[in-house]
């Protein structure tokens, strides 16, 4: 009789502990393998973790966003998996219906996703400094004040007039939490890729520095927007060089006033005394005065060889130029340009 009973105890608690052990085997396994992630949604999640942030910042903004469903359940397997003590800042890139083990890998192993880094038609450093980290964890004025900083861009041998020819407008990729440093280190590596030894040696052939080759090739952006016209532009500076004529241009002259709206150079602006003013001043100025693209290096290197000194607007604003190899024929060019500029009502 006692036998029984102990054989029916038995039975019950091997039954009770096979309860309790399915039950925890499968609560155990929701926790880690239950759709956690946007479970009513499709949308892709993009989440920023900053440098320094903890735990608590990624599970707040995850839950707070509406991103996880179950806040307790992404802290255990968290712990678990020991994520509460090594969160990694960046770009994470969160599918929905991803369960807490998936997530929680992905975040501990610091997989984030690369962002686009593009620039272009920039004038000023503040105007890089705005486009450069518009995708980034790095703000602006980090970013500006390192521009800034003589003694800082001195160790990659620029200087603050410079140091804007470094920066070879193109689209890269970064991590987001890259650092001002990091950034600066990979743009000057690209700066280093860009100037092989070919281009290099058409520097050399034409006796101008690599920052003498970006100087002129922003002067030459910014007299055309058209690309197949800029190695004829460059080859009439070329040309006023080698005579030791002044540059006269205009573009230097807007560069500075600091006017970027100036639409028409008026003899007023050539009394302005500064190294920019290449009416004033022969040789090129101090440094360029935007940032060239590539486009606009390469017209330097490979500029076109003719006897042009001079060029002006075509009068049907069509964005060419008319080009001359005396001033006699420049005068009549201008002339035309001139008053298609009056008739326009652009003064």
């Amino acid at each position: 009789m006692i036998t029984e009973k102990k054989r029916k105890l038995f039975l019950v608690l091997l039954i009770s502990s096979s309860v309790l052990v399915i039950s925890l085997t499968f609560y155990f396994y929701q926790l880690f393998f239950s759709p956690n992630t946007m479970v009513d949604s499709d949308r892709v999640y993009m989440l920023k973790i900053p440098s320094n942030a903890v735990f608590k910042t990624v599970s707040n903004q995850l839950y707070d966003d509406r991103v996880i469903n179950d806040a307790i359940s992404f802290a255990f397997v968290s712990k678990v998996l020991g994520y509460q003590d090594d969160v990694k800042p960046g770009l994470y890139k969160i599918e929905p219906k991803m369960n807490n083990l998936a997530l929680v890998k992905m975040l501990r192993s610091g997989a984030q996703v690369p962002v686009k880094v593009t620039f272009n038609n920039v004038r000023t450093k503040e105007d890089l400094a705005e486009k450069i980290t518009a995708n980034l964890e790095v703000t602006p004025e980090q970013f500006l004040g390192m521009l800034q900083d003589s003694v800082y861009i001195r160790k990659f041998d620029f200087e603050e007039e410079t140091i804007m020819s470094m920066f070879i407008p193109n689209t890269y990729e970064f991590w987001w939490n890259t650092s001002p440093e990091a950034l600066f280190d990979r743009m000057y590596r690209e700066y280093q890729t860009f100037w092989t030894e070919e281009r290099k040696q058409k520097a050399q052939a034409m006796g101008l520095s690599l920052k003498e080759v970006s100087t002129l090739a922003s002067i030459v952006q910014a007299e055309s927007q058209k690309s197949d016209e800029r190695p004829k532009i460059a080859g009439v500076y070329l040309n006023r060089m080698k005579i030791g004529m002044a540059l006269q241009a205009d573009p230097t002259l807007v560069y500075a006033t600091g006017d970027f709206t100036l639409k028409r150079i008026l003899n007023i602006h050539k009394e302005i005394d500064s190294p920019y003013n290449t009416y004033k001043y022969t040789g090129l100025p101090p440094g360029p005065i935007n940032l060239p693209d590539i486009n606009s290096l390469n017209a330097v290197l490979n500029a076109e060889s003719h006897d042009f000194l001079y060029f002006c607007a075509k009068e049907d604003f069509s964005g060419y130029h008319a080009f001359a190899s005396n001033y006699t024929d420049h005068m009549a060019n201008a002339r035309r340009y001139q008053a298609a500029l009056n008739a326009a009502k652009i003064f």
